[in-house]
């Protein structure tokens, strides 16, 4: 479900990195060349255009891209370029960091709730080389004053679940019943809430959701939006968590959407939603954005100029004239 196109004809990372040091030298930055050769290649293939960089010229490939780019176009391409798993954990680090809201916290819940099982381990292996401390110790530390909320997001962090399609039905039905009960009587940060969550396999919870609705007449989500617990974050959170879960494209378009509407371009959610997407399900989001009456190819178009307006739209899979 990527977006992204690549050459038939594909140069070797060597072949690339002399492309990318040429954009580099000289008068002036060609951006058009970086969003070219990187826009175009998939994670593997960047790094490996990274690593014979380093090899050729004896500089960072991320190092460069810092000093020859600026603005939301730098910041896009750099995480572009990151080898994934140090890309997310990245931007849990600077979740923790800058804890001002559920928005804030999201891309942790999207790590652990919309990637597969084994980017999640990948994700805290980059973690714990790059800040020396485990994702579950820092999430701890910046967050000891909430401990709802801190044993929502190290369950998350540190479960591996099952990637099978295997489902017992009837434990499916059996746990969507306590989920209702809990939720009903304002107990939103009931352990059993955040085991079964944090623990089964997204078939199962796709099935568990289903037989929520089959019974109790409304969405698990509409109903988590409607509970009166007095806790708002940690009904928040738990709604994005039971989105990502059960229909990520969904939410990356909400994500996209509400980064555009409004006062203001958030480029931040923008840009993480179009980079960390976009070799993953992009094509189902962009299906998912057209309820909002307008392409996603449109709605970046409209709304962001320049390099990072061309970068964007490559990764979403437009052809930029």
């Amino acid at each position: 479900m990527s977006t992204i196109t690549i050459p038939k004809n594909l140069p070797s990372p060597e072949e690339d990195s002399e492309k990318l040091k040429k954009a580099f030298d000289g008068w002036g930055t060609d951006e058009n060349a970086v969003i070219e050769i990187l826009g175009h290649r998939n994670a593997k293939q960047r790094i490996e255009i990274a690593d014979a960089y380093k090899r050729l010229y004896d500089e960072s490939l991320i190092a460069r891209l810092q000093s020859e780019l600026s603005g939301d176009f730098e910041k896009a391409v750099i995480l572009w370029t990151l080898d994934p798993a140090e890309r997310d954990a990245k931007l849990a680090n600077e979740a923790l960091k800058s804890v001002k809201g559920d928005k804030h916290l999201w891309p942790i819940i999207e790590i652990t709730c919309a990637s597969s099982p084994d980017h999640l381990i990948n994700v805290r292996k980059a973690y714990c080389s790059l800040y020396k401390y485990s994702l579950e110790e820092d999430i701890d530390l910046h967050l000891a004053q909430h401990h709802s909320l801190r044993q929502l997001l190290v369950r998350l962090v540190s479960s591996y679940r099952y990637n099978g399609e295997d489902v017992d039905d009837a434990l499916a039905k059996s746990e969507a019943a306590k989920l209702h009960d809990d939720i009903r009587n304002n107990q939103l940060h009931d352990d059993e809430v955040i085991r079964i969550l944090g623990t089964r396999s997204k078939s199962h919870l796709k099935a568990t959701f289903e037989h929520y609705k089959q019974d109790y007449g409304k969405t698990i989500d509409e109903d988590i939006e409607g509970n009166k617990s007095n806790d708002e974050l940690i009904m928040s959170l738990l709604k994005v968590a039971v989105l990502c879960l059960d229909s990520p494209a969904k939410h990356f378009a909400e994500v996209v959407r509400s980064s555009i509407v409004g006062f203001g371009t958030d480029e931040g959610s923008l840009t993480r939603a179009i980079v960390t997407r976009a070799e993953v399900d992009m094509k189902k989001i962009k299906e998912e954005y057209k309820k909002y009456g307008v392409s996603i190819n449109d709605d970046i178009s409209g709304d962001t100029s320049g390099d990072y307006k061309n970068f964007l739209l490559t990764l979403v899979g437009w052809a930029i004239p």
